[in-house]
Protein backbone atom coordinates (compact mmCIF):
# COMPACT_ATOMS: atom_id res chain seq x y z
CA UNK A 1 0.00 0.00 0.00
CA UNK A 2 1.85 3.47 -0.97
CA UNK A 3 1.86 6.23 1.14
CA UNK A 4 1.26 9.45 0.46
CA UNK A 5 3.65 12.47 2.55
CA UNK A 6 3.49 16.10 2.86
CA UNK A 7 5.48 19.00 4.88
CA UNK A 8 3.12 21.73 5.94
CA UNK A 9 5.24 25.00 5.66
CA UNK A 10 4.53 28.80 5.63
CA UNK A 11 2.96 29.06 8.89
CA UNK A 12 3.00 32.86 10.09
CA UNK A 13 5.96 31.77 12.65
CA UNK A 14 4.70 34.40 14.84
CA UNK A 15 6.89 33.12 18.23
CA UNK A 16 9.85 32.56 16.17
CA UNK A 17 10.10 35.52 13.99
CA UNK A 18 10.83 34.40 10.60
CA UNK A 19 10.22 31.71 8.14
CA UNK A 20 11.11 28.40 9.89
CA UNK A 21 11.03 26.32 6.60
CA UNK A 22 13.82 28.33 5.69
CA UNK A 23 16.07 28.26 8.45
CA UNK A 24 19.67 26.58 8.13
CA UNK A 25 20.72 23.42 10.27
CA UNK A 26 23.48 21.83 9.57
CA UNK A 27 24.02 23.89 6.39
CA UNK A 28 20.72 23.14 5.07
CA UNK A 29 17.05 24.70 5.18
CA UNK A 30 14.98 23.17 7.39
CA UNK A 31 12.57 22.44 4.60
CA UNK A 32 15.00 20.23 2.41
CA UNK A 33 15.71 18.23 5.64
CA UNK A 34 12.19 17.50 6.47
CA UNK A 35 11.40 16.77 2.65
CA UNK A 36 14.09 14.21 2.93
CA UNK A 37 12.85 12.25 5.68
CA UNK A 38 9.41 11.66 3.90
CA UNK A 39 12.06 10.27 1.46
CA UNK A 40 13.33 7.86 4.39
CA UNK A 41 9.84 7.07 4.70
CA UNK A 42 9.08 6.35 1.36
CA UNK A 43 6.19 8.87 1.04
CA UNK A 44 5.09 10.45 -1.96
CA UNK A 45 4.40 13.81 -1.56
CA UNK A 46 5.02 17.61 -1.72
CA UNK A 47 5.03 20.63 0.36
CA UNK A 48 1.87 22.34 1.47
CA UNK A 49 2.28 26.02 1.25
CA UNK A 50 2.60 29.20 -0.50
CA UNK A 51 4.49 27.83 -3.88
CA UNK A 52 6.10 30.97 -4.76
CA UNK A 53 7.89 31.49 -1.46
CA UNK A 54 9.38 27.94 -1.80
CA UNK A 55 9.87 27.74 -5.38
CA UNK A 56 13.99 27.82 -5.48
CA UNK A 57 14.05 24.16 -3.78
CA UNK A 58 12.60 22.54 -6.97
CA UNK A 59 10.36 20.58 -4.56
CA UNK A 60 6.43 19.78 -5.64
CA UNK A 61 3.91 22.36 -4.25
CA UNK A 62 0.39 22.27 -3.16
CA UNK A 63 -1.02 25.58 -2.17
CA UNK A 64 -2.99 25.63 0.73
CA UNK A 65 -6.82 25.57 -0.01
CA UNK A 66 -7.39 27.14 3.49
CA UNK A 67 -5.14 29.74 3.89
CA UNK A 68 -5.12 31.57 7.52
CA UNK A 69 -6.69 28.05 8.77
CA UNK A 70 -3.71 26.96 10.11
CA UNK A 71 -2.09 23.65 10.36
CA UNK A 72 -5.75 22.07 10.16
CA UNK A 73 -6.27 23.68 6.58
CA UNK A 74 -2.87 22.40 5.54
CA UNK A 75 -3.72 18.74 6.70
CA UNK A 76 -7.02 18.64 4.96
CA UNK A 77 -5.13 20.45 1.81
CA UNK A 78 -2.82 16.92 1.60
CA UNK A 79 -5.76 14.84 2.18
CA UNK A 80 -7.93 16.21 -0.62
CA UNK A 81 -4.17 16.55 -3.18
CA UNK A 82 -4.43 12.99 -2.39
CA UNK A 83 -7.72 11.78 -3.03
CA UNK A 84 -7.66 14.03 -6.28
CA UNK A 85 -4.22 12.91 -7.60
CA UNK A 86 -3.22 9.80 -5.73
CA UNK A 87 -6.41 7.98 -4.70
CA UNK A 88 -5.42 4.83 -4.46
CA UNK A 89 -2.80 5.91 -1.43
CA UNK A 90 -5.13 5.09 1.92
CA UNK A 91 -2.98 7.29 4.52
CA UNK A 92 -1.01 10.44 4.29
CA UNK A 93 2.57 10.95 6.78
CA UNK A 94 2.01 14.94 8.04
CA UNK A 95 5.28 17.04 9.13
CA UNK A 96 5.51 19.92 10.05
CA UNK A 97 8.75 21.98 8.91
CA UNK A 98 10.54 21.97 11.97
CA UNK A 99 11.00 18.62 13.92
CA UNK A 100 14.67 17.62 12.08
CA UNK A 101 15.22 15.08 15.12
CA UNK A 102 12.70 12.78 14.08
CA UNK A 103 14.26 9.31 12.86
CA UNK A 104 14.30 6.72 9.93
CA UNK A 105 12.97 4.31 12.82
CA UNK A 106 10.40 6.07 14.26
CA UNK A 107 8.71 7.40 11.38
CA UNK A 108 8.96 3.60 9.65
CA UNK A 109 7.10 2.37 13.47
CA UNK A 110 4.51 5.54 12.71
CA UNK A 111 3.51 4.27 9.53
CA UNK A 112 3.42 0.86 9.60
CA UNK A 113 0.98 1.35 12.66
CA UNK A 114 -0.97 3.19 10.11
CA UNK A 115 -1.32 0.80 7.48
CA UNK A 116 -2.26 -1.69 10.33
CA UNK A 117 -5.29 0.19 11.51
CA UNK A 118 -8.88 0.70 11.23
CA UNK A 119 -8.94 4.26 12.20
CA UNK A 120 -8.89 7.36 10.81
CA UNK A 121 -5.84 9.02 12.10
CA UNK A 122 -2.52 7.23 14.14
CA UNK A 123 -1.44 10.46 16.40
CA UNK A 124 1.51 10.26 19.25
CA UNK A 125 0.69 11.26 22.52
CA UNK A 126 3.56 13.34 24.67
CA UNK A 127 2.99 14.61 28.21
CA UNK A 128 2.86 17.96 26.68
CA UNK A 129 -0.40 16.57 24.45
CA UNK A 130 -1.07 15.45 21.02
CA UNK A 131 1.61 15.29 18.32
CA UNK A 132 -0.61 16.20 15.04
CA UNK A 133 1.92 17.25 12.97
CA UNK A 134 3.79 13.85 13.05
CA UNK A 135 1.40 11.55 12.17
CA UNK A 136 -0.76 10.06 9.64
CA UNK A 137 -4.54 10.70 8.38
CA UNK A 138 -6.18 8.52 6.34
CA UNK A 139 -7.38 10.00 3.40
CA UNK A 140 -11.09 9.28 3.78
CA UNK A 141 -10.84 12.11 6.43
CA UNK A 142 -10.18 14.92 4.51
CA UNK A 143 -14.17 15.98 4.17
CA UNK A 144 -14.74 15.55 8.53
CA UNK A 145 -11.56 18.04 8.38
CA UNK A 146 -13.13 20.31 5.98
CA UNK A 147 -16.55 20.58 7.75
CA UNK A 148 -14.79 21.08 10.88
CA UNK A 149 -12.88 24.17 8.73
CA UNK A 150 -16.28 25.20 7.99
CA UNK A 151 -17.43 25.85 11.56
CA UNK A 152 -14.47 27.61 12.35
CA UNK A 153 -13.31 24.57 14.29
CA UNK A 154 -9.77 25.08 13.35
CA UNK A 155 -8.06 23.45 16.44
CA UNK A 156 -6.60 20.19 15.11
CA UNK A 157 -7.53 18.19 18.68
CA UNK A 158 -11.05 19.33 18.38
CA UNK A 159 -11.42 18.15 14.66
CA UNK A 160 -10.13 15.02 15.42
CA UNK A 161 -12.36 14.22 17.79
CA UNK A 162 -15.27 13.94 15.19
CA UNK A 163 -12.64 11.28 14.01
CA UNK A 164 -11.71 7.47 15.14
CA UNK A 165 -8.07 8.49 16.32
CA UNK A 166 -5.55 5.43 17.43
CA UNK A 167 -3.21 7.39 20.18
CA UNK A 168 0.68 6.25 20.62
CA UNK A 169 1.41 7.23 23.90
CA UNK A 170 4.98 6.61 25.43
CA UNK A 171 5.64 3.46 25.04
CA UNK A 172 5.34 3.32 21.40
CA UNK A 173 7.36 5.81 20.78
CA UNK A 174 9.65 6.22 23.71
CA UNK A 175 11.89 3.13 22.50
CA UNK A 176 13.13 5.47 19.24
CA UNK A 177 13.35 8.27 21.91
CA UNK A 178 15.71 7.61 24.08
CA UNK A 179 17.46 11.47 24.66
CA UNK A 180 13.69 13.03 25.03
CA UNK A 181 14.12 14.74 21.91
CA UNK A 182 12.37 13.17 18.96
CA UNK A 183 9.27 15.61 18.83
CA UNK A 184 11.31 18.67 19.47
CA UNK A 185 10.26 21.58 17.42
CA UNK A 186 11.42 25.29 17.24
CA UNK A 187 8.53 28.22 17.94
CA UNK A 188 11.41 30.14 19.76
CA UNK A 189 14.83 30.80 18.90
CA UNK A 190 16.36 29.11 21.71
CA UNK A 191 14.63 26.26 20.97
CA UNK A 192 16.16 26.21 17.44
CA UNK A 193 19.38 26.69 19.41
CA UNK A 194 18.69 23.71 21.32
CA UNK A 195 17.94 21.48 18.70
CA UNK A 196 20.96 22.94 16.87
CA UNK A 197 23.02 21.62 19.91
CA UNK A 198 21.17 18.27 19.76
CA UNK A 199 21.68 18.02 15.43
CA UNK A 200 25.18 18.22 15.73
CA UNK A 201 25.23 15.57 19.27
CA UNK A 202 23.18 13.43 16.89
CA UNK A 203 25.80 14.20 13.62
CA UNK A 204 29.08 13.57 16.06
Amino acid sequence: MGLAGYVLAGGGSTRFGRDKALVELGGKPMLLRMADLLRTAEATGAIVGPPERYAEFGLPMVADRWPGTGPLGGIATALFQTAETMPVREWNLILGCDLPLLTREWLKYLTDRARASRAHAIVPRTRGGYEPLCACYRTTAAPTLAAAIGRGQLKITDALSALEVEVLDEPHWKRFDSAGRLFWNMNTSAEYEAIRQAFGETQG
